[in-house]
């Protein structure tokens, strides 16, 4: 008996880890994916390296989090560490590092927040446009003022806070197209009777 309960026991430690790891596997591709079509699409509206008027990444890292909560950081703590080692910072390894800890703290943060005032239920079945509307303007502010007080303390002679509205602007307008893309694919391929019984409010 005692056996039988512990194989059990066992397989479901293993299927939750199965899941966590596909969480954060799925999370690192979407992140990766988008860093290349932002840098594909976008590239040339570049204010400074890492910060564009339009960041689409910054979508995946909301999602992310608000569908896979801790699952989600993790993968988007790894995923901006490569693009931030290999691709935008290869020579200030702090910057790499914390920038990498701040991309995943932000986005993080709001989801605590959301499950916190919102109830934010994993399927996001609660979460209505205002309130994602909220989530995306509050990460929008976050995440640049994370970034931008760090930048600020490492080096308050040379730091410009001009940055800060763009990757504001950047951060807001590339979580609205990555949602409302989302939300448009959703309605196209979602049965008709499923996507009537979707909430409106």
């Amino acid at each position: 008996m005692m056996d039988t309960l512990y194989r059990i026991y066992f397989m479901t430690i293993l299927s939750r880890l199965g899941l966590q790891l596909g969480m954060i596997m799925i999370t690192i591709v979407a992140f990766l994916t988008m860093v290349g079509v932002n840098e594909l699409l976008f590239k040339a509206g570049e204010f400074v390296p890492g910060i564009n008027w339009i960041y689409l990444p910054a979508g995946v890292r909301l999602l992310a989090t608000l569908l896979f909560g801790l699952s989600g950081a993790v993968g988007l703590l790894l995923s901006a560490w490569c693009v931030n080692f290999w691709l935008f910072f290869p020579d200030d390894f702090s910057r790499s590092f914390l920038g990498g800890i701040i991309a995943a703290v932000a986005p993080y943060s709001v989801y605590i927040m959301a499950r916190r005032f919102y109830g934010l239920q994993g399927s996001l079945v609660n979460l209505t446009a205002g309130k994602l509307l909220i989530c995306i303007v509050v990460y929008s502010l976050a995440s640049p003022l994370m970034h931008h007080v760090w930048f600020h303390l490492r080096d308050p002679v040379v730091h410009d806070w001009s940055g800060f509205w763009v990757m504001a602007v950047g951060d807001f307008l590339g979580s609205v197209v990555v949602f409302y893309t989302l939300k448009l694919a959703l309605h196209l391929w979602m049965p008709p009777q499923a996507a009537r019984t979707l909430p409106h409010q």
